[in-house]
């Protein structure tokens, strides 16, 4: 069991850690690119619509239901539309940049906490995650 010291000391970290990633300039760039978006409603509507059209082909696809080129070639018109748009084309890169670094901190963590130790660039270019990551990977002993 933590003591209330040890558990105050990785929340201090952990804060410190969060500070750092709210100060680095290509995070708070993203940050900006997220907030243009949520400000602008026909980049949203435009997102939410081939997200949705989007949706529905795969729902299509998941039912064994052959999908009409009419119907592919009128998404992928919507989606090129969606990327030339700069408000949603920062958002995209900046959902892509959050995910980058949830990714990274996720792995550092958890190889830390299977290791024993932080771990090196070689531990993290394994791409294996280790025993009990949750990450739903098949590992096998032997």
């Amino acid at each position: 069991m933590q003591t209330a010291t040890q558990e105050s000391t990785i929340v201090l970290k952990i804060r410190e850690l969060c500070q750092t990633i709210l100060d680095q300039p290509d995070l708070r760039s993203a940050r900006q690119g997220i907030d243009a978006f949520m400000s602008n409603a026909a980049a949203r509507a435009q997102y939410d619509g081939v997200m949705s059209k989007g949706q529905a082909l795969q729902e299509k696809q998941e039912r064994s239901v052959p999908l009409t080129a009419e119907e592919i070639s009128a998404f992928e018109k919507d989606r090129d539309a969606l990327l030339k748009n700069p408000v949603a084309r920062g958002f995209l890169d900046a959902q892509q940049e959050f995910h980058d670094v949830h990714k990274s901190i996720n792995q550092y963590v958890s190889k830390t906490l299977e290791l024993g130790r932080v771990p090196t660039e070689a531990d993290l270019e394994s791409g294996e995650c280790g025993h009990g990551c949750g990450c739903g990977h098949n590992h096998h002993d032997h």
